[in-house]
């Protein structure tokens, strides 16, 4: 079983994991909010999308992915950076490596609560997430008194996943998928998104720009996983600066080369970072 590494003064690593671009989301706020980490990026490209996978199927292949990666790399914490993934398999996770520490992200429910003006929220995520007792349990807890309407789509799933390759979003399929969220409600207008999927905020700038998102407020879990992620290595001391290094790890293949100058684009846009190409056979 990997051993829990311990913090020093100088250096930290966090793992970041998804299937594809979407933890990407995550991985800025972490390195804006800590930019003292060093932070392993692994996109697990042939499992891409999760949502659309059997959920026994998914437990076991992150359960398999994440031991393989601590057998090889020593991070402080892994951060699971997929809404579907995490209010799916965090408690396996958790169970099979204890002495490792965990961050998963949930849907920003809580704050788009505490924003709302209209009383009625929009929650866009994978249907995996939408479906989830969790997510449900979440509504239940945090925004019970409100109206919240939701929609599982996987075409922005694609969308997001494209836009890193040179290819910007159909205009058609944005407003589409944004009509099946807001056409739910009964209560009034949708005037607060949650985008529940860590793809979704890449898609943002495009969302704001159409006539009827002017007067919405959206709301994800990037900058509160950042905080987590702080808090933690607070806890187990604080950390001086340093110089910090993004590793990008591929989970199966050598020949996502393309893929990870994209993420790097997008991830620190500037000087292509150094990354790694680790196999991680699934067991």
């Amino acid at each position: 079983m990997p051993v829990k590494p311990t913090l020093t003064a100088t250096h930290a690593r966090i793992l970041v994991l998804d299937s594809g671009a979407g933890g990407l989301t995550v991985a800025r706020e972490i390195l804006l909010r800590n930019p003292y980490v060093s932070l392993d990026y692994l996109a697990d490209i042939a499992g891409f999308p999760y949502g659309t996978m059997q959920d026994d199927v998914l437990v076991r292949r992150l359960v398999s992915l994440v031991g393989n990666y601590l057998n090889q790399r020593q991070p402080n914490i892994v951060v699971l950076a997929c809404n579907t993934a995490s209010t799916l398999a965090l408690h396996a996770l958790r169970a099979r490596y204890p002495a490792v520490e965990f961050v998963g992200v949930v849907p920003a429910i809580k704050p788009a609560a505490s924003i709302t003006r209209s009383g009625v929220i929009g929650l866009l995520a994978t249907p995996a997430t939408v479906n989830r007792d969790y997510t449900r349990q979440l509504i239940e807890d945090f925004a019970g008194h409100h109206e919240v309407v939701t929609h599982g789509s996987n075409p922005l799933v694609m969308c997001a996943e494209q836009l890193l390759h040179g290819t910007k979003p159909d205009t058609g399929v944005l407003i589409e998928e944004l009509g099946k969220l807001t056409a739910k409600a009964t209560a009034g207008y949708v005037d607060t998104v949650v985008l529940a999927c860590t793809h979704f905020p890449l898609l943002l700038p495009y969302f704001k720009v159409l006539p009827s998102c002017e007067s919405i407020s959206w709301v994800d879990s990037g900058s509160a996983i950042a905080n987590r992620v702080h808090h933690l290595l607070q806890k187990h001391g604080q950390l001086v600066p340093s110089h910090p290094q993004v590793t990008f790890i591929a989970a199966h293949s050598a020949n996502d080369t393309l893929s990870y100058k994209a993420y790097a684009s997008y991830l620190l846009q500037e000087a292509l970072p150094q990354y790694d190409i680790l196999h991680l056979p699934l067991i």
